[in-house]
């Protein structure tokens, strides 16, 4: 299966990725070309090929046109503020006398950007991801300045270059044809950083709660710099299936993605390999789809059933993944209901609103989890009654679902007056020869 193994010995930032990425054999331009789509002016890319600890890879910047120059001034405080000090990232001049002038485009909130790439015409894959890695930012950010993530400001990465660097990250995945990604366990530096509201202990806040959030280990070492930034560190929650050494992995390409600064111990590049990764007993990998919902639950015992039964009709139809809700025993022996509504990470608070002023609810309580999904694939078979789509479940290159599609049947069943359930069973047997 097609795999990417991101090697962060020293770390991992926006701009790293997309260096490798384009090492890979990522196409600049069509990187470019779909970044445009974005709808978002003031910069122009530049990726030059250089070294750096004699290691040949891909230098890839954003670099702003004059009157946006200000939007990089205080660029995520752990993710470019400190650029210029520590070289991670972009090595933007930054004018502070110009951040008044424009305050309406620096400071974009969560909600600014949801809408952004939203009404962009960037894929639905690279718009998910896009906003689910954002989401990730603004939730740590909501944390550690005590506000919901929707009311998060970016400041930082709200700035023109580093929505460059997370969407264009997206693209180049995309681009590259989506492979399952693994990772090298996550080492960051020591010491502190400079930013926005001072000096911090590195890791950066927004970087720990981030790795926190999906349980990545973070181990420490004595490179005086930090390695990996708010945005390295969400790119690696989103995409990256695990975190270990190589397993059973055969490489076909390796590139790199320079970094600015000249680390003290150690190359500051990021390797990214993409290869096979062999199916064996001891690297019992799958080649399922994974994602991170969102799960929402309250506890109802005062809600009358009819507007119980609109409010999931209403949810599924705002875009709910699913909403159910199950019998359960409240206090005071009360009969109740827990009420669940599984949805986008990034439509959480959405949905929180509409729970809270559609139902009895007097809370919400909101949790993540991570599914594993079987790669899925639509075929249309023949029947006696006409032609029903069938969705199909693989798993590692096999079939191991197969179900007729609801609507399909139902609305064959409307044209031809033949039972649902006839459709239903000649569908099935029309598949099993190919099965």
């Amino acid at each position: 299966m097609k795999s990417l193994y991101l090697d962060i010995f020293s770390g991992l930032s926006g701009d790293m990725f997309i260096g490798a990425m384009i090492d890979l054999g990522v196409d600049a331009a069509a990187l470019e070309h779909e970044l445009k789509k974005l709808r978002v002016s003031g910069y122009h890319l530049h990726v030059k090929r250089a070294q750096k600890s004699q290691i040949e890879g891909v230098k890839f910047d954003v670099h702003l046109h004059e009157h946006h120059a200000h939007e990089s001034h205080e660029h995520h405080e752990h993710e470019h503020a400190h650029a210029h000090h520590h070289g991670h990232e972009h090595d933007h001049d930054h004018t502070h006398e110009q951040e008044h002038e424009h305050n309406h485009e620096e400071h974009r909130d969560f909600l600014a950007i949801k809408q952004l790439i939203h009404t962009s015409a960037l894929s639905a894959w690279v718009k998910e991801k896009s906003l689910n890695i954002f989401y990730r930012i603004a939730v740590a950010e909501g944390k550690i300045h005590g506000c919901a993530p929707d009311k998060v400001h970016f400041h930082e990465v709200g700035a023109v270059d580093s929505i460059v660097d997370i969407v264009g990250a997206c693209i180049a995945l995309e681009l590259l044809g989506k492979p399952r990604v693994f990772s090298a366990p996550v080492t960051e530096g020591t010491g502190w950083i400079k930013c926005a509201h001072g000096r911090l202990p590195i890791p950066a806040p927004a970087t720990l709660e981030i790795l926190g959030a999906r349980g990545i280990a973070v181990t420490q070492c004595e490179e005086p710099h930090e390695l990996v930034t708010p945005t390295g560190a969400a790119i690696l929650a989103e995409f990256a299936e695990s975190f270990g050494p190589m397993r059973g992995l055969v490489a076909s390409r390796i590139g790199f993605g320079l970094g600015t600064r000249d680390n003290k111990t150690r190359p500051n590049v990021v390797r990214a390999i993409l290869g096979e990764i062999t199916l064996t007993e001891s690297t019992a990998a799958h080649d399922w789809e994974t994602d991170t919902i969102a799960i929402l639950e309250t506890n109802l015992d005062d809600i009358n059933a009819e507007i119980l039964g609109h409010f999931v009709e209403q949810t599924l139809a705002a875009g709910a993944l699913d909403v159910f809700h199950t019998p359960i025993q409240m206090k005071k022996n009360r009969p109740g209901v827990l009420l669940t509504v599984l949805c986008a990470a990034n439509d959480a608070d959405k949905f929180s609103e509409l729970m809270l002023r559609q139902t009895s609810a007097f809370g919400v309580r909101r949790s993540t989890a991570e599914r594993r999904k079987l790669r899925r694939e639509f075929i249309t078979v023949e029947t006696q009654y006409g032609p029903v789509t069938v969705k199909l479940g693989k798993l590692d290159g096999k079939i191991v679902q197969a179900s007729p599609e609801y609507e399909s049947c139902r609305k064959l069943a409307e044209q031809t007056q033949a039972p649902l359930k006839s459709i239903y069973e000649a569908a099935q047997k029309a598949f099993k020869p190919a099965h």
